[in-house]
């Protein structure tokens, strides 16, 4: 999500309705000429919170991401951020500045919203190189090849892979969009991939 998205999300959070278009920036003169507007408490159910999620929703989604509810438990929300989300430099902005401001704000009993972490095979050696394996034959067919030569950031916020790929043509070029998405869907926390 982008800085002036979390300043229009903190606005909402706040309870400030906006009397402009959705494509007029925060720092547009409609963008000021917004009312306070007390929001409605509503009860902690699970309904309720997707329902304040759907608020913010359309943000995330300009910026290829999305939000969903992993557990309830008490007075404890946990969410996990998909898509480009999941793997944001800026997530933990947009849980905190966003997400969580808004969703205490409408449903006073939440006590914390938390982030999960997404699920998938540990990132390592191996498991890439299963992955790998699984695109190998069509790569040999277009003439080229692919090896794994590192992996760095490994428990950090942006784990990164680095791959050299032989082979040319516009066959390799898209195996290599193809290699990236099939890598990111198999390692959620996988920051980037990067080609020598």
């Amino acid at each position: 999500v982008r800085k002036d998205e979390v300043v229009v999300m903190a606005r909402r959070a706040r309870g400030v309705v906006r009397m402009s278009s959705v494509n007029e920036g925060p720092d547009s003169p409609a963008a000021g000429a917004a009312l306070e507007s007390p929001a409605e408490a509503l009860p902690l159910t699970w309904e309720n919170v997707d329902m304040v999620l759907d608020e913010m929703r359309p943000y995330l989604m300009s910026d290829g991401g999305n939000v969903s509810i992993g557990d309830i438990d008490g007075a404890t929300v946990r969410l996990q951020l998909e898509g480009a989300c999941g793997t944001c430099p800026s997530s933990t902005m947009t849980m905190k500045m966003g997400l969580e401001k808004r969703l205490m704000e409408r449903i006073p009993e939440i006590e914390a919203v938390i982030q999960m972490e997404p699920e998938g095979p540990e990132l390592d050696e191996e498991n890439v190189e299963k992955v790998l394996g699984e695109v190998r034959p069509f790569l040999n067919v277009a003439g080229g090849s692919i090896e794994l030569v590192g992996i760095s950031g490994v428990g950090g916020a942006q784990p990164t892979l680095r791959l050299n790929m032989t082979g040319s043509g516009a066959a390799i070029n898209s195996v290599k969009v193809e290699i990236t998405q099939r890598l990111k869907r198999n390692f959620p926390k996988l920051a980037s991939v990067t080609f020598n």
